[in-house]
């Protein structure tokens, strides 16, 4: 009994890891004590996880603990070696079998290299105690993962039984059936799910199933086509990208020449206005010189006669108050009879110059170039904006188109009397008039109703008809509502675009000419409608279960906002907007 003791006494100070007595003790912060260098190594080993655990308990520590000798510990184990009762005996003489074979996969373990144990990413063995080696092998009987060592073990145990045994894989338990714990090894066609085989003869009675092996291969054989659908769409995708690039760089270049050559005309156009604003001002600057030269000779000229007559008015009042008669007689007659006598003709100045007209006639000029500079500006607006447009990637199936679907409604406000709306103002019927009041865009004439929305950028909507036929289009907001010109009908005026939907042909309009577009009749009665307003195309689908046929495709400059619209010509012929996504 004491040798048990001695025995027990010297487990518990020996180390986790290498099953020798501890050496420099250092206890963790979960309480278990490992030799200093052991702990050390297997957290080495995990510093580029940044996670430490106790290779027993498997608790978790971040960051590192700092690690510190356990001098009492340390002391006791001292003590142990001293007395050398830790030799007394091989340990497989105080345990049984199953203990000893433990200590020696331990002592195993301890010498297993680095790369065996269970790293990121790897499956670990259920078995292993302490740190986790890497599997090798899962059971599908056992639901457990071993690794080499314990997979001998578990061969040895269970050499009698068909156990299977796969390469090691992680979440066993979804490989085995939850109703019956047996593995999955059927695949049933029918619920298209893997079965075991109680499930075949349960609740998967009478249906179509195969072994697992067999609905793996028909399944990757479809895989196999959808890969090689995705790969074709990959490279198109590709293709796609890089035509794109090519175009943003020959866009980028051609956009950087345009600005290199128009800032180069408009520098000369400055230029040109520069040299004209300079000859104008000279020419009222040489008129100024010319002007002002002449009224100083006459200014210079006028205070000479001005000075000559106050020396003769002088004289004359000198003359007016001598005494002698004589003299006042012979005098006067040598003195000038007029003021006007001896001076130049008499200067008159002309009413104040403002330079007025010069103002007018510039002030016109400046109108003018505004006026063409407005209308050039618009001439050259279309071709940066329409014909230097970049390629867009255009929606193919419907989920595509359905990324830019547009919630619309109808607009009371503008439909005719005789269209009632219903669903949320989302359907439009003809029939008995409407107590609809004055409104001045409401259709007068025609059968006709918009939407409250405009589209902008991207849109698509969709539109289902029944019925004889009805007129599905788009519009600005200027076309027509009162009277029955052409100027209020959709795509009969160079406001609007429509197609006329019948049962046995589609038309499209716009500016009153008509496009015909042979179908199949009695084919499906949902239009799909795509407007991208910077690339100028505007597109009609014709909507069924196998997805969009394209109909029709306008492009034009569209310079203002668009209304969907609908006509009717028909009061059994209902349209109704459609809900998407």
């Amino acid at each position: 009994m004491a040798e048990a003791r001695v025995a027990v006494d010297v487990n518990e100070f020996s180390c986790a890891v290498c099953l020798d007595l501890l050496k420099d003790p250092v206890t963790i912060p979960c309480g278990h004590s490992y030799c200093m260098s052991c702990i050390k190594s297997c957290w080495d080993q995990e510093d580029h996880v940044g996670v430490y655990s106790c290779p027993q308990c498997r608790q978790t520590f971040i960051p590192r603990p700092v690690l510190n000798r356990n001098t009492m510990l340390a002391e006791v184990v001292e003590k142990l070696k001293k007395t050398g009762l830790q030799a007394a005996a091989p340990a497989d003489q105080y345990a049984g079998p199953e203990v000893v074979e433990k200590l020696k996969k331990t002592e195993l373990q301890a010498a297993t290299p680095a790369d065996q144990y269970a790293g990121p990413g790897d499956v670990e063995c259920d078995v292993c105690t302490g740190r986790k080696h890497k599997a090798v092998k899962s059971c599908l009987v056992c639901l457990a993962s071993y690794c080499e060592t314990d997979l001998q073990l578990h061969n040895k145990l269970h050499h009698a039984k068909q156990h299977k045994l796969i390469d090691a894989i992680g979440h066993l338990k979804d490989k085995v059936c939850s109703h019956h714990d047996k593995p999955l090894e059927v695949y049933c066609r029918t619920d298209q799910r893997c079965i075991c085989l109680l499930c075949v003869m349960d609740e998967h009675r009478g249906h179509d199933t195969v072994s697992a092996a067999t609905g793996r291969a028909e399944i990757q054989k479809q895989m196999g086509e959808t890969q090689r659908k995705f790969q074709q769409r990959i490279q198109m995708r590709e293709k796609e990208l890089q035509e794109l690039r090519e175009a943003v760089a020959s866009f980028t270049s051609s956009a950087q020449s345009a600005v290199e050559e128009s800032e180069r005309i408009f520098t000369e156009m400055i230029s040109s206005i520069e040299r004209r604003r300079s000859e104008v001002t000279q020419l009222i600057r040489d008129q100024e010189k010319a002007v002002v030269s002449q009224a100083e000779g006459d200014m210079e000229r006028l205070k000479q006669e001005i000075d000559e007559l106050k020396r003769r008015h002088s004289e004359l009042e000198q003359l007016s108050h001598t005494e002698d008669h004589i003299h006042f007689l012979q005098r006067r007659q040598a003195l000038p009879v007029t003021p006007e006598a001896g001076f130049g003709p008499r200067i008159s100045v002309s009413p104040r110059s403002d330079f007025g007209n010069l103002r007018k006639a510039v002030s016109e000029l400046k109108d003018q170039l505004e006026n063409v500079c407005r209308m050039k500006m618009a001439e050259i607006h279309h071709p940066v904006t329409k014909d230097t447009v970049l390629p867009v990637l255009v929606p193919r199936t419907r989920a595509e188109f359905l990324h830019y679907s547009c919630q619309l409604t109808l607009d009371p406000n503008t439909a005719h009397r005789v269209l009632s709306l219903s669903e949320g103002n989302r359907k439009v019927t003809g029939g008995a008039e409407q107590p609809y009041p004055d409104h001045p865009e409401r259709f007068d004439c025609y059968h006709q109703v918009l939407c409250r929305e405009s589209l902008t950028g991207r849109c698509y909507w969709e539109a289902e008809w029944s019925g004889n036929g009805a007129w599905i289009g788009v519009t600005y907001k200027g076309i027509r509502r009162k009277g029955g010109s052409a100027d209020c009908v959709l795509g009969f005026n160079d406001k609007s675009w429509s197609l006329f939907c019948d049962p046995e042909s589609y038309s499209v309009w716009h500016n009153n000419k008509e496009t015909d577009i042979p179908i199949e009749p009695s084919g499906p009665r949902r239009v799909g409608v795509y407007l991208d307003r910077a690339a100028g195309t505007l597109s009609f689908y014709r909507v069924s279960s196998d997805g969009l046929t394209l109909l029709y495709s306008f492009t034009s400059s569209f310079t203002e906002p668009l209304y969907p619209g609908f006509g009717l010509n028909y009061t059994n012929s209902p349209v109704s907007l459609c809900m998407l996504g």
